[in-house]
C-alpha cells in the first residue's frame, strides 16, 4: 500500500516543483493553495459519492433506503468504480465545450 502513495506524492510535488520553478513566488502559493483546495475537493465528492451508494447515508443522514445501496461501494474497488462513474459524469457534462475550433489561440483549431 506505500508505494502508490509515495509514487503519487512525488506526482504531486513534481508538479508543484515544475510549476514554482518557473513562476513567481506568490503565484506558485496560489498554485499550490489552488491544488490543495482541487485534491481535497475531488477526494470530499468520490468519497461522498462511495458513502451515499455504498450505505444510503451521508454524515450520519439517511438519503437512500437499504435496498438501493450497493455494497460493492464500499470496498476498496468500489472506488474504482465510483471514480469512473464521475469521470464519465464530468465528460458528458463537458461534451463539447472543450471545442478548440472557436478559440484561434492555437493552430488546432
Amino acid at each position: 500500500i506505500f508505494l502508490p502513495l509515495i509514487v503519487v506524492n512525488c506526482i504531486i510535488l513534481a508538479r508543484a516543483e515544475t510549476f514554482a520553478s518557473k513562476n513567481a513566488v506568490f503565484d506558485s502559493i496560489l498554485d499550490g493553495l489552488g491544488m490543495g483546495i482541487g485534491f481535497a475537493l475531488a477526494l470530499f465528492l468520490l468519497g461522498s459519492f462511495r458513502e451515499i451508494l455504498g450505505s444510503g447515508s451521508w454524515f450520519g443522514i439517511k438519503l437512500l433506503p437499504n435496498e438501493l445501496t450497493l455494497s460493492i461501494f464500499s470496498a476498496p474497488s468500489g472506488g474504482f468504480l465510483a471514480f469512473g462513474i464521475i469521470i464519465a459524469l464530468f465528460s458528458s457534462m463537458l461534451k463539447g465545450k472543450n471545442d478548440c475550433s472557436s478559440c484561434g489561440k492555437c493552430s488546432r483549431g
